[in-house]
């Protein structure tokens, strides 16, 4: 084979998706993290309040149902990033150029998050 008919591929390619990739992680994660913490929290605001010989605050479960949703957004994130990821090691490999993906993960997560985020503002005013 020719020198010339070879093409390198250029590593920083690969290790800007990886790079994205772990960032997706660690937003899932996070999202999780807090998701347990919302959920959990009418249980501390009880705990709290039996320590202190105080009344029970009323448990409406809205918390729980925030939490859970954050969590399980957290793993359909997670999913989705490595569903984008596969796609682009597949057009890496393929020797295809990036393809920018119709609809943005980033733009789709941070719009949920602040319907989520609204919500729960209503919550505690109310």
């Amino acid at each position: 084979m020719a020198p010339d008919s070879l093409t390198l591929e250029d590593p920083r390619t690969r290790l800007a998706g990886e790079r994205t990739l772990l960032a997706w992680v660690r937003t899932a994660l996070a999202m999780m993290g807090f998701g347990f913490v919302v959920a959990r929290f009418s249980f501390f605001l009880r705990e709290v309040a039996a320590v202190r010989n105080m009344p029970v605050p009323l448990h409406t479960g809205f918390s729980l149902w925030i939490g859970t949703t954050l969590v399980v957004l957290g793993i359909i994130v997670c999913l989705l990033a490595a569903r984008q990821h596969i796609g682009f090691l597949r057009r890496l490999d393929g020797g295809l150029s990036y393809r920018a993906p119709r609809w943005s993960l980033g733009i789709t997560v941070a719009v949920l998050l602040g319907v989520i985020g609204a919500l729960m503002a209503i919550y505690l005013v109310l």
